[in-house]
């Protein structure tokens, strides 16, 4: 019974943060034209209710990697670094840390392959060093599902038509996470990226969290084929000969 009721009070106070977000989402205004009903008005409160049932049922699971973190990485736990969002606003994204901060003798930080211990590996390959991300999707910075948010200065060397990723809220998983994750190239990634926010659906979104889960159980593309993470896309730009657009 004391279970029963539980659930129920979980339930009701996600479902009142998933209307406040929907309250709240009314007077924002976008140049994006909604796909359909569910993009226009069911997403926005649903994958706030969806942020919050899930931050309340995993809460042990965050402070048990909280204390791991804090352990065997030091402070800060919580990895926090400015991400472009709808619109190209910036906002402040939450992640548990996953690497040491050592440095060299000229305090320049070593690379990812040196930072990275096997515990971030860990933490990286089952994702719960995105559970905090839960809180950006609560506060209306992201989305359960859309095009991940990368590096501001990332920004400039968008095409045009990859700039159109950035018409919604990124997401905690997208379509080109489920499909590839970091081993993915660069333009492909983006395409998916912008193919879907033309075409989001409720069984799209499903399928991609589905599949997303099923990449993290088969441990699918953690790594870049060039990184021990993913390869910078500056760096994939000018082996390209591309040059930065003005923004």
């Amino acid at each position: 019974m004391i279970f029963v009721w539980l659930v129920i009070g979980i339930i009701t106070i996600a479902a009142i943060v998933g209307i406040i977000a929907v309250i709240a989402d009314l007077g924002k205004i976008s140049n994006h034209k909604p796909f359909g009903p569910y993009e226009r008005f069911v997403k926005r409160g649903l994958d706030a209710f969806l942020a919050t049932g899930a931050l309340i049922v995993f809460s042990p699971i965050l402070l048990i990697t909280a204390f791991l973190v804090r352990v065997k990485l030091g402070t800060p736990v919580l990895f926090v670094q400015e991400r472009p969002g709808r619109d190209e606003k910036v906002f402040k994204l939450y992640k548990f840390r996953s690497m040491t901060d050592q440095k060299d003798e000229n305090g320049k930080l070593l690379p990812d392959s040196i930072r990275l211990t096997s515990f971030g590996k860990i933490l990286r390959a089952s994702s719960l060093d995105e559970l905090p991300e839960l809180i950006n999707i609560i506060k209306g910075d992201m989305a359960v599902v859309g095009p991940r948010p990368l590096r501001v200065h990332y920004l400039p060397w968008y095409s045009e038509e990859q700039a159109q990723r950035h018409v919604v809220r990124p997401g905690l998983t997208g379509y080109a996470q489920a499909h590839g994750r970091n081993t993915v190239d660069w333009d492909d990634k983006f395409n998916m990226d912008v193919e879907y926010t033309k075409h989001i659906t409720l069984i799209g979104d499903l399928k991609i969290i589905l599949d997303t889960v099923k990449a993290v159980v088969k441990h699918e593309g953690i790594s870049s084929s060039t990184s021990v993470t993913v390869e910078n896309f500056v760096d994939y730009c000018k082996s390209k000969g591309r040059n930065p657009r003005i923004i």
